[in-house]
């Protein structure tokens, strides 16, 4: 497993923060992940006066990982405008476990968690390779 510098990781979580899109809630988020290749990529959110266009950050990187060249990511936080950590809601853990690596680190409130604990049962491509070969 990679060696993760959670200092570096939470930096440029705070530095993509700084270019949140948020003057609608106020509330800027900012989240960074150590891919499998070892580069950061990062993200933010940028809402929208349609508020069900908005982007959230996880989304953002998501973006930037698949335009950088893609890859898997190994690691992840995420932080609010004050640079405290925030557990990514339930439907950005769905889209980080797309891209994770198997065992995903991430940075909650509760300490550092596997992608498996904080999304249990997931859902993704292996259920879909499954279903497709059973009915083969």
């Amino acid at each position: 497993m990679t060696t993760v510098d959670w200092d570096a990781l939470h930096a440029a979580a705070v530095e993509a923060n700084a270019k949140a899109y948020a003057p609608y809630s106020g509330f800027a988020v900012g989240c960074a992940a150590l891919t499998d290749d070892g580069r950061v990529v990062s993200g933010a959110n940028v809402e929208n006066a349609a508020y069900g266009v908005t982007l959230c950050a996880e989304c953002s990187m998501v973006s930037a990982l698949v335009m950088g060249g893609g890859g898997k990511l190994v690691a992840f936080t995420c932080v609010d405008g004050h640079g405290a950590t925030l557990m990514p809601c339930g439907r950005c853990r769905q889209l980080l476990f797309e891209h994770a690596a198997p065992g995903m680190l991430l940075q909650t409130l509760s300490g550092i968690r596997t992608i498996d604990e904080v999304l249990p049962d997931a859902f993704g491509p292996t259920t879909l390779d499954a279903y497709r070969a059973s009915d083969s």
